[in-house]
């Protein structure tokens, strides 16, 4: 094999922000805060102040490989903190405030963390946990001297302690496989686990989620981040924006229709992405009060699948195209994206719009997928034959952190579990969990199908699908149903709703209406669910019988 004669620059998080600097430094953020004005500034002043917090950490004793937590919202000094602490070399943990308590304890001790930055709205979860954590010995608050809050466990002031440090800094250079971001799983079954990310493999997500085949950006486009900075580094948008030179708008923690539309319409929001929930809450609010959204061109979606009524509200009422999208913590997060091709297009937009919108995204360049069937064998690329979804690449977890054994096989390959399709054009469709797919008579029934139809019936704010004992079938589907607020709606007009749009024998044996519970990261939490009504069917006949 005869060697390549280039250069081999390490691929950095600190050589993203020296480039966004250099090529685009006056393109300008925006953050809302805590409870402070709007703060603005640009690519450049993002520079000077992550270079002011690098020199203050390294005061602070903060060494390369050392953990610092985040307990923040998204706001420009957790956006500084996303640059500041990889690019010394140490590792930032982004904890998730919605975790338990005990939760947020395990993370942080697992982590070893010695620094904990938090916002002021989590003073009081800080105070709590505080007296449980084994290695935190600087507790630093996310605002200025005059909002730091007397008292809790000692935190400085963070402005304070970036006050008079050098505006300038000779970045580190180190091996790109170090790691940068620890995020944890959401624990839903044990204890969450640790998924360290390296440079390497998020300077190449990065560059890959700015694709046309991804999100498409251009510097044109003004970009505001509403999945949380501590969910897998919010998709890689921290990173795609100043790599593509947009201009960035950080919402803090103000995700009700009202912030976010003021937002949208104050600083020409044209693309924006989070969790469907969100989206839900926005869509309500904008019929409540007939407003538009006229600048946003592109949602993009992702935690758990697209309701087909959501993407179609978005572009018939307000020509907004929606992108679903389909990650994990395990892959940095991005594993595909539902843009269009114009294989797709050729079949007219009906057909596209389709395949777009109940299919999960097409393949990107980076990640490789494959369908398993129960025989070890590769599922034909069909878009009907359904297994095991399993992905391998550079941004994808090899090893949870502290643990011996490879989460990827010994091929490299990482079982996802999820159950899934692949087809012709590209395109990935998750059927199901393989917790969550329902087994009823020997038929498979798909949950998140079921749902996502479900979803449509007017009124309906929140649709869950779990699949519970019965005596006769095994298991047979219980339809969960959280209605808009203030609104009535009747088993009998659910019912009704899905007959025409599912095979008979899927069709739940009830439909019960609850508020549905929602895991740390927005998800439905169907282990809580299934707790709860296990017993409701036993001693029923299914209504599909």
């Amino acid at each position: 094999m005869l060697p390549g004669l280039m250069q081999t620059t390490p691929l950095m998080i600190s050589g993203i922000l020296t480039y966004a600097q250099q090529a685009h430094g006056t393109r300008e953020i925006v953050s809302k805060l805590i409870d402070e004005p709007i703060w603005r500034y640009d690519y450049a002043g993002l520079a000077r102040r992550s270079a002011q917090l690098a020199h203050a950490l390294r005061r602070l004793g903060v060494q390369p490989g050392d953990r610092v937590t985040s307990l923040a919202w998204n706001t420009h000094r957790h956006l500084e903190l996303f640059y500041a602490v990889p690019g010394l070399g140490a590792v930032l943990h982004t904890a998730n405030p919605r975790l338990f308590d005990e939760q947020i304890i395990y993370t942080i001790n697992h982590a070893e963390s010695g620094v904990l930055f938090f916002d002021r709205n989590f003073a009081a979860l800080v105070e709590r946990i505080a007296p449980h954590l084994t290695t935190v010995k600087t507790f630093v608050m996310l605002s200025d001297e005059e909002r730091t809050i007397p008292g809790t466990v000692g935190a400085i002031s963070y402005e304070s302690l970036i006050a008079g440090e050098a505006q300038a800094i000779d970045w580190p250079s180190f091996d790109e496989n170090a790691g940068a971001f620890l995020c944890y799983t959401s624990g839903t079954t044990g204890d969450p686990k640790g998924v360290l990310y390296s440079h390497r493999a998020v300077v190449l997500h990065a560059m890959a989620g700015g694709l046309n085949s991804a999100f498409g950006f251009t510097a044109f486009d003004v970009v505001m981040p509403c999945s949380s900075l501590y969910h897998a580094t919010a998709w890689g948008l921290p990173f795609s924006a100043p790599i593509c030179g947009t201009k960035l708008v950080l919402p803090a923690d103000k995700m009700d229709g009202a912030s976010l539309h003021a937002l949208i319409e104050g600083e020409g929001v044209t693309f924006t992405g989070g969790v469907p929930t969100i989206w839900t809450m926005y869509l309500t609010w904008l019929e409540q009060t007939g407003r538009r959204p006229d600048s946003l061109k592109r949602v993009v979606i992702g935690g758990s699948a697209v309701p087909r009524a959501m993407a179609e509200a978005f572009k018939r009422l307000y020509g907004v195209s929606v992108l679903q999208i389909w990650g994990m913590t395990e892959t940095c997060p991005i594993g595909v994206v539902a843009t269009p091709t114009p294989s797709l297009a050729v079949l007219g937009e009906e057909a596209m719009d389709e395949a777009i919108w109940t299919r999960q995204g097409r393949l990107q360049f980076g990640i490789e997928l494959k369908v398993e069937a129960e025989d070890g064998s590769d599922a034909p690329r069909d878009g009907e034959s359904s297994g095991a979804l399993k992905v391998r690449g550079p941004w994808v977890v090899k090893r949870y952190f502290r643990q011996e054994a490879d989460a990827a096989e010994a091929d490299g390959w990482f079982d996802t579990g999820d159950i899934a399709t692949l087809d012709g054009h590209g395109f990935m469709r998750i059927t199901d969990r393989q917790k969550d797919v329902i087994k009823s008579g020997g038929e498979w029934i798909s949950s998140i199908d079921l749902e996502n139809v479900a979803v449509g019936c007017p009124g309906v704010k929140i649709a869950a699908v779990i699949g519970v004992p019965h005596p006769k079938w095994e298991e047979r589907p219980l339809l969960v149903i959280e209605p808009h607020d203030g609104v009535q709606v009747s088993k009998a007009e659910v019912l009704d709703y899905l007959t025409p749009r599912i095979v008979k024998w899927w069709t739940p044996d009830d439909v019960v209406f609850a508020a549905v519970p929602l895991t740390a990261t927005g998800k439905i939490d169907k282990k809580v669910l299934r707790t709860a009504w296990r017993e409701h069917l036993l001693g029923q006949t299914p209504a599909g019988s």
